[in-house]
């Protein structure tokens, strides 16, 4: 099959042009161009995890009554979980092609386009047209809610709508010394907890808390202590006056408290600062075991203590999977939960998997009805970068 290969710059171009909530439709529109394709749609996954919610082009045939669809099982959920290009029959003579659609590890959905025929070429661009389609979105969706008011399938708390304000657009990051994916349930109804993350030049800086309470005034509560960890952190501050910060401002505009953990990871040596406040001690998975990780504990943020809080060093290895979790993973419903046989057992599995493995037992063994709100932070370790200047050796050309 012909067809000019895809030209990134006009399609980015007509982007920009078109209003932020025809981000599908300026992609449809190349491949139909481009291969005469029949129909386009972009298919994300809903709040909670559990639905797919399509966008078909303007100006296609699709059923419009047709607005979400269940995803365990489904051809889309395993192209997720792959990340791998699907083809298939679409029953009426035509080829259907599903491809992931995804940025820096973070799985927006995906794209599924029906043409009459396809070659290696067809797959190859309609790759393409996905990759850009990922940035297309991540950009548009910051002036429309068209995408967040898709996801919402279930009602949505206040509490949650505001924790889900505080929590990096992107659950999940790859990079090439780690890969990283967090989750938490209920996510249509969460009211405290909290994960966090930025990538520096040198350093990956990562959070986990739990602020006190369940319902709208721990959601307050959080916004506080995750405004005074990211204003610390953007001034350039380490885990240990991050953590002396949001103390601080805890104390200076709240009668609350919160529980949490601040890593600051070194991106050339493996190394980990950390600073534990009171939060549940992270689990470590290395050479085929899991163990807790042994660390000191200091109080809660906010509460007046005498002894300040203390910076502790973790060291990792290539191959060490780190999973950090609130209390919510370990209350009494989930205790029935081995969580350590079950990160052992989904140890190959990619992060994003690994936390919705967790997630899913945690809220089965609590009959989908948890106390209290339950969140996962799963990270891989790749590699110690190692820099030419350390070696003594030049680098490799």
């Amino acid at each position: 099959m012909e067809g000019r290969d895809l030209e990134l710059g006009e399609l980015l171009a007509a982007a920009e042009a078109a209003p932020p909530g025809e981000s599908v439709d300026v992609v449809a529109h190349d491949l139909q161009k481009r291969f005469g394709a029949e129909r386009v749609s972009f298919l994300f996954v809903d709040l909670i995890g559990q639905r797919l919610v399509r966008l078909d082009a303007a100006g296609g045939e699709a059923d419009e009554t047709v607005q979400s669809l269940d995803l365990q099982g489904s051809v889309y959920d395993g192209v997720l979980k792959s990340q791998r290009q699907l083809v298939e029959e679409d029953g009426q003579g035509g080829q259907c092609v599903i491809t992931p659609v995804t940025n820096r590890g973070d799985c927006i959905g995906v794209l599924e386009v029906t043409l009459q025929c396809v070659d290696d070429v067809v797959l190859r661009q309609i790759r393409d047209a996905a990759h850009a389609l990922a940035y297309i979105i991540v950009t548009d969706r910051r002036f429309t809610d068209l995408y967040h008011l898709g996801r919402r399938t279930t009602k949505t708390s206040l509490a949650a709508e505001i924790q889900h304000q505080l929590l990096p657009s992107a659950p999940c990051c790859e990079a090439e010394q780690f890969t990283l994916a967090a989750g938490l349930v209920p996510a249509d109804d969460i009211g405290g907890d909290t994960y966090d993350y930025s990538l520096d030049r040198d350093t990956l800086h990562l959070s986990i808390t739990d602020a006190m309470g369940h319902d709208t005034n721990s959601a307050l509560l959080a916004t506080l202590l995750v405004g005074a960890l990211r204003r610390s952190r953007r001034s350039g501050c380490d885990a240990l006056k991050q953590a002396r910060h949001a103390h601080q401002a805890m104390l200076d505009h709240s009668r609350g408290l919160a529980t949490g953990q601040l890593l600051c990871v070194d991106l050339d040596t493996g190394r980990v600062d950390l600073v534990n406040a009171g939060h549940p001690r992270p689990l470590l998975l290395r050479d085929d075991t899991v163990a807790e990780v042994e660390l000191a504990v200091n109080l809660p943020f906010g509460v007046a203590a005498p002894s300040p809080y203390r910076l502790q060093e973790l060291h990792l290895r290539p191959g060490d999977r780190l999973v950090l979790l609130t209390d919510g993973m370990q209350e009494r419903g989930a205790a029935a939960v081995d969580l350590a046989s079950l990160i052992h057992d989904t140890r190959t599995l990619h992060p994003r998997e690994a936390v919705r493995s967790l997630t899913a037992a945690v809220l089965a063994a609590c009959h989908g009805s948890l106390r209290d709100d339950a969140t996962v932070l799963i990270l891989d370790w790749h590699s110690n970068r190692c820099r030419p200047a350390e070696t003594g050796q030049a680098p490799h050309q």
